[in-house]
C-alpha cells in the first residue's frame, strides 16, 4: 500500500492542466512553430450520455459539479505543465474492460470518469454508452509531475524536451494489470491499467529524460520508482481494499484480469506532447 500511496499523486493525470491559455511566445525556429498542435478533439457529445426525453445525468454535467480539486492552488501568471505519451485503446478491448469496470462500479460507490467527471454508474445503464465515454478517449502515461512554471520557463522547457526526446524508437506498449493507486493523503482512489513487461524500459528512460529537464528548472522530479499506467476511474476516499479483490476474483476466473504473460491491450508507442495551461506542444512524433 505505501508503494501505491507513493506512486500516485493528488489528482489524475491531466486535471491540473485547466489553466488559461499561456501567451504567445516569439517563434525561435521552424521545428518548434509547426510542432505546436491543437487540443485532443473533445469527449463525445453530451446528447450520447443521455436521451432527450430523460433527466438527472445531464442537469448532473451541466451543472459543473466537480469533486475534484487541484494538487496546487492556482496562481496568477502560472501555468500547469504535463509530459505524457497520449493512448487511445483499441476497440476490439473495450468491450471486456467495460465488463470489468461495471463490475468494480457495483462495488465501489461514487466511481467518476477520468477527467469529465461523468459518474461511472450512469454510463454502466447502456455498454455502448460506457464504451464510448469512458473509453473511447484520449489517455495518458505521466511522465513528468503536474506542476506550476511561470510563463517566462516555457520556452526554456519546451525547447530542451524537445532536445532530449525528438529522437525515439518505435515500440509497443503492453497494458498487463489492473490496478488501484491511491493518492498520498488517501483521499482519492484511481482504476488503472499499468504497464509491466512491453514497454516499460523505453518509458522509465524517458521519464528519466523528462527529471533532467525538470531539475534544470527547479521542478519536482518523478517518483523515485514509477509505475507507468493510464488511469480511467477515480473515486473519493481509499477504496484500495474492495478494488483489489473484485481484481483478484477477475483474475482468477478469467485470462482478462492481467499477469505478467497476458496483456488487456496492447498500444503503438505514438509520440510525446507536452501541455502548458491549455495549449499542447508536439515533443515527438510519432516513429515510422
Amino acid at each position: 500500500m505505501e508503494a501505491l500511496r507513493a506512486t500516485y499523486g493528488d489528482v489524475s493525470s491531466d486535471s491540473d492542466s485547466e489553466a488559461s491559455t499561456p501567451p504567445n511566445l516569439p517563434a525561435k525556429s521552424k521545428f518548434q512553430t509547426e510542432e505546436t498542435v491543437s487540443s485532443p478533439l473533445p469527449p463525445p457529445p453530451l446528447s450520447l450520455l443521455h436521451p432527450p426525453n430523460s433527466l438527472g445525468l445531464l442537469d448532473y454535467l451541466e451543472s459543473g459539479q466537480s469533486s475534484r480539486i487541484r494538487g496546487f492552488p492556482h496562481v496568477e501568471g502560472n501555468y500547469a505543465l504535463h509530459v505524457y505519451i497520449p493512448v487511445y485503446i483499441p476497440s476490439i478491448s473495450k468491450k471486456q474492460m467495460g465488463l470489468f469496470l461495471m463490475r468494480v462500479a457495483s462495488v465501489v460507490p461514487g466511481l467518476h470518469v477520468v477527467d469529465i467527471d461523468v459518474p461511472l454508474n450512469a454510463l454502466c445503464k447502456e455498454e455502448h454508452k460506457l464504451e464510448q465515454v469512458a473509453l473511447g478517449r484520449e489517455f495518458h502515461i505521466s511522465l513528468g509531475r503536474t506542476v506550476p512554471i511561470r510563463v517566462h520557463q516555457i520556452d526554456s522547457i519546451v525547447t530542451m524536451l524537445r532536445q532530449k526526446l525528438q529522437f525515439q524508437k518505435r515500440y509497443w506498449i503492453d497494458f498487463n494489470k489492473w490496478e488501484v493507486f491511491v493518492n498520498d493523503d488517501q483521499t482519492r482512489s484511481f482504476i488503472s491499467l499499468e504497464v509491466i513487461t512491453g514497454g516499460l524500459a523505453e518509458i522509465t528512460k524517458q521519464i528519466e529524460a523528462v527529471n533532467e529537464v525538470y531539475k534544470l528548472h527547479n521542478l519536482p522530479e518523478f517518483y523515485k520508482d514509477p509505475r507507468p499506467h493510464i488511469s480511467l476511474a477515480w473515486a473519493l476516499g481509499d477504496h484500495s481494499g474492495s478494488v483489489k479483490r473484485v481484481i483478484d476474483e477477475e483474475t482468477r476466473s478469467s485470462s482478462f484480469g492481467g499477469s505478467l504473460q497476458n496483456r488487456i491491450f496492447t498500444s503503438k508507442f505514438g509520440g510525446i506532447e507536452c501541455k502548458i495551461g491549455s495549449k499542447t506542444y508536439k515533443i515527438c512524433k510519432s516513429p515510422n
